[in-house]
Parts: structure tokens; C-alpha cells; sequence
């Protein structure tokens, strides 16, 4: 666990109350903050409906943290590849890529939200396979390939790209994965990296070590090999110098988080009986750790032991549960 690198996934979850600009200049400055601390990556999520998870444009974040920061690595947690056509993503990633002169990561999934979907006429039930098409074409792009292909919903003649990766580096690229087997059997597929959200959820532990197991086996039958200093586990946490003085921070925003996440999103993170004190519910289930920064050493330990062998960092998913200086004091005491 000595190498075990730390970070932030930043959906972002947002008040639709509050002014989004400012909302959005919060999420730099927080950047900002964890490259001064020495944090290692931050991933940002793309969605198109919801008015709280406001990045239309993970590329966007990614440029504008890159000209604000110095040293930390920038990933798009995740692009929704169906959105896209596979060609017009490949070239405006590898132009990303050299602007960033190679801070840019990708992490690729089929798209979160019902209503993003529903929006462009794109049935849910396909979103794994689209995802799965297009990123193997992207990633022969990458590789510097000609490509011709068509699929039931895009085409490629002769597709290639006019710049190579950022001094020839490879991209790091990662595939999202909830609970089902299906984001690990395709980071074995095509030999990228994992990220597992929601890990600290009690079906995502009970089902870690497993999901790892399979990518493995899929990867060997690709002629890939799993790393897991490529793993990135994802878990819920905020830290103060008491347990009280976290537990009274994220008063502030949890339960607009929580109604998000059962209305809209549509994975509801608290169960009915328990609407009346959400905060216990996490905590008792383990699935966020609030309190002192020892909260959060534990956690990391239940990822670790769930995982069956060890992962290779640990994103702190971005929930504006607490004011802004409370939050930035936390990364800070985690930092340290």
C-alpha cells in the first residue's frame, strides 16, 4: 500500500439552486488545491440532462485545470462513448492530449444517465455494446491505425488521425465499472485500465475481488495483462479534526445530494426507512467515511482486503456534501 496513489472524481454534484459558473469555478480551485498538495489525479464525469452534474465537456475541465495547475494528471471520469462519433472523439482527445503535453487520461463508460439517453434516441439496453464498438475503434486510432468499419450507428472509411499521442506516450485509458461484471470483462478485452465506482457500496465489495478475477481472465484470452496499479477504487469520505465537526459539515449538503440521486439519477443511495437521518445510513453501511482522517484509513482498508491482492489508487468522488472551506480543509487533512 506504500505506492498507493490518491485523487478525486468530480461528477460534479451541484445545488441547481446555486449559480453554475460559480459552481464550476468551485470545481477549478479545487483542482487548484489538491495540485498544491501534492494529490496525483482528478477525473471529470460528462452528463447532459440533469442540471447538477454540470460538465457537458469533461475536455473542457480537463484544458482549463491544465493551464491552472502544474504537475496533476487530468482524466475524463468517464466520456460517455456512445454520445460520439469514434473518429471526432479519437482527434479531439489526441489534440487534448498534446495541449496537455500528455497530462490528458481517458476513462470511457456507456453513459450514466436515463435521461441523457432518452435525449438522442439511444436505447439503454445498447449503451454497453455502442460503448464497446467505438472503443475499440478509438483505441486502434490511437495506436496509429487505419480503420475502416461500420456499426449499426456509425461508420468509418479509411478513418485516421493527423497528430500522435503527446511525445509518442501512450494514452492511459481506463473503463468504468458499477457492480456487473461487465466494465471488467471489457477493461480485459482491450487491455485498459479499471475503475470502479460506487466501490465502497456493499454489492461492489462483495463482488471486487471476483470482477477482478474475470477481467483477468479476459484479458489473457485477449492477449492483455491486468495491472493493478491501473485499478482505481472510489469511495465517499470527508474528514474534520473531530467526528462531530464532520458530521455537523456535511449537514450542509446531503440531503439535496441524496434527493439527486433518487430522483433523477435513479440509483437512490439511502433506503426508504432510513430517508429521516441519511448520514447514519452511510456511515453504518460503511459506504462513506466521515469523521477524523482514521475514517478514512479504514475504508481504504475495506477496499484493500474486498480487492483480494490491492489496487493502485483511491479517487475521493466529489460531493459538495460540506461548505467549500470545509471541503478544501478536508483534502487538505487527508493530503496530510
Amino acid at each position: 500500500m506504500e505506492s498507493l496513489k490518491f485523487g478525486a472524481f468530480i461528477p460534479p454534484i451541484h445545488p441547481i439552486r446555486e449559480n453554475p459558473s460559480l459552481c464550476i469555478e468551485r470545481d477549478l480551485k479545487l483542482v487548484e488545491h489538491m495540485d498544491s498538495l501534492g494529490y496525483d489525479e482528478v477525473w471529470f464525469g460528462e452528463h447532459h440532462s440533469a442540471g447538477t452534474e454540470l460538465f457537458a465537456s469533461p475536455e473542457l475541465m480537463i484544458l482549463a485545470a491544465h493551464y491552472r495547475t502544474h504537475r496533476i494528471k487530468l482524466g475524463t471520469g468517464v466520456s460517455s462513448l456512445p454520445y460520439h462519433h469514434p473518429l471526432v472523439f479519437a482527434d479531439r482527445f489526441i489534440q487534448l492530449h498534446n495541449m496537455t503535453q500528455g497530462r490528458a487520461m481517458l476513462g470511457v463508460g456507456p453513459g450514466a444517465l436515463v435521461s441523457d439517453a432518452k435525449m438522442m434516441g439511444i436505447e439503454t439496453s445498447e449503451q454497453r455494446d455502442m460503448m464497446e464498438e467505438s472503443l475499440e475503434d478509438i483505441l486502434k486510432l490511437f495506436d496509429g491505425e487505419t480503420v475502416t468499419n461500420k456499426t449499426g450507428w456509425y461508420e468509418l472509411k479509411d478513418a485516421r488521425l493527423q497528430m500522435k499521442p503527446y511525445a509518442n506516450e501512450p494514452i492511459e485509458v481506463v473503463t468504468a465499472s458499477m457492480v456487473s461484471p461487465s466494465g471488467p470483462t471489457a477493461a480485459g478485452k482491450f487491455g485498459t485500465g479499471l475503475m470502479s465506482l460506487s466501490a465502497t457500496a456493499a454489492p461492489a465489495l462483495n463482488t471486487a475481488g471476483t470482477n477482478w478475477d474475470i477481467a483477468c481472465e479476459v484479458a489473457a484470452e485477449y492477449g492483455h495483462k491486468m495491472h493493478r496499479n491501473r485499478w482505481r477504487m472510489i469511495g465517499l469520505v470527508h474528514v474534520a479534526e473531530t467526528n462531530e465537526q464532520a458530521i455537523q459539515d456535511v449537514e450542509f449538503g446531503l440531503d439535496e445530494w441524496t434527493q439527486y440521486f433518487e430522483d433523477v439519477a435513479v440509483v437512490p443511495m439511502v433506503p426508504k426507512d432510513r430517508r429521516n437521518d441519511p448520514l447514519a445510513h452511510l456511515i453504518e453501511s460503511g459506504m462513506a467515511a466521515v469523521g477524523t482522517p482514521d475514517k478514512v484509513i479504514e475504508q481504504i482498508e475495506t477496499l484493500w482486503t474486498a480487492s483480494q491482492g490491492g489496487f493502485g489508487s483511491f479517487l475521493i468522488t466529489d460531493h459538495n456534501w460540506a461548505p467549500f472551506d470545509a471541503k478544501l480543509k478536508s483534502y487538505e487533512m487527508i493530503a496530510r
